[in-house]
């Protein structure tokens, strides 16, 4: 607590009383720990969120024009196998990697050819299609080549029958 201390004059001298005031803080730093104990047992702490993929409804009000489709179906040991267009139409299937001269040349010469036959380069669409076998890297490595090449239109889908026949393949 507070104290208070006084010097007594000695007898016959007048002076000024000088009181001397000590104020003991103890209490007040009980308080802030006390505060700070509650507001740390009490807040929740951040949870982790996970990223939203919005993918398309399949509405047939939306067709991919087929000279813009690019599909890319991602498959172990980083491989990265992709074709143009429907797979209907039986397009050759090519592989490349996520080397420097890789998937993003591609997908620069993709969006020239778009913008040649189409007029806008927004138009073109990318379909990512991750295996069983790729791993989460791979998918991230992907997102970053979309969004250094400033693709639009993009969707992450699952591998069809077909598609599993030609990443078996």
């Amino acid at each position: 607590m507070a104290e208070l201390q006084t010097n007594t004059p000695r007898k016959g001298v007048k002076r000024l009383i000088k009181k001397s005031t000590r104020v003991d803080l103890t209490p007040m730093v009980d308080l802030g720990f006390l505060l700070l104990t509650f507001f740390v047992f009490t807040t929740t702490m951040t949870k982790p969120r996970a990223m939203f993929v919005d993918t398309p409804k399949g509405d047939a009000d939306d067709p991919v024009c087929q000279s813009c489709a690019f599909t890319v179906l991602l498959d172990k040991d980083n491989l990265i196998q992709y074709y143009e267009g429907d797979l209907a139409n039986h397009p050759p299937v090519k592989q490349t990697s996520f080397s420097p001269n890789g998937i993003r040349n591609i997908l620069l010469e993709k969006r020239r050819a778009v913008q040649r036959a189409r007029g806008n380069i927004d138009e073109m669409t990318l379909i990512i299609k991750p295996s069983d076998a790729s791993s989460f890297q791979n998918l991230v490595d992907m997102m970053d080549e979309v969004a250094i090449n400033n693709i639009k239109l993009y969707y992450v889908d699952e591998l069809s029958v077909e598609d599993r026949k030609l990443v078996k393949n």
